[in-house]
């Protein structure tokens, strides 16, 4: 399954990767700073949230593609039970 974004969707995953990535820079400073052990875990927390986020509106995308596009699916051989399957596994490899 191959992922299409578009407008709003492509800007809002971007922009959530790239506060996760800003996030993760910031936890590396830190440390290197030898900051205090709560600021640190409380920034890493932030960067975790905003990736999970990202994924998951990655998956939604997946999922709404996936849902409009059974067709292409069944023409690659594709079962909606095995793409299910998959959609489900991705999900819950962010859980």
């Amino acid at each position: 399954m191959e992922l299409q974004f578009e407008g709003d969707d492509l800007k809002s995953v971007l922009n959530r990767l790239r506060r996760a990535q800003g996030q993760i820079s910031g936890v590396i400073r830190m440390i290197e700073e030898g900051r205090d052990c709560e600021d640190v875990v409380t920034q890493l927390a932030a960067a975790s949230r905003a990736l999970d986020r990202a994924g998951f509106a990655i998956i939604a995308t997946g999922l709404q593609q996936c849902l409009t596009d059974t067709e292409r699916a069944a023409r690659d051989g594709e079962t909606a039970e095995q793409m299910k399957a998959r959609l489900e596994k991705l999900f819950l490899s962010l859980a």
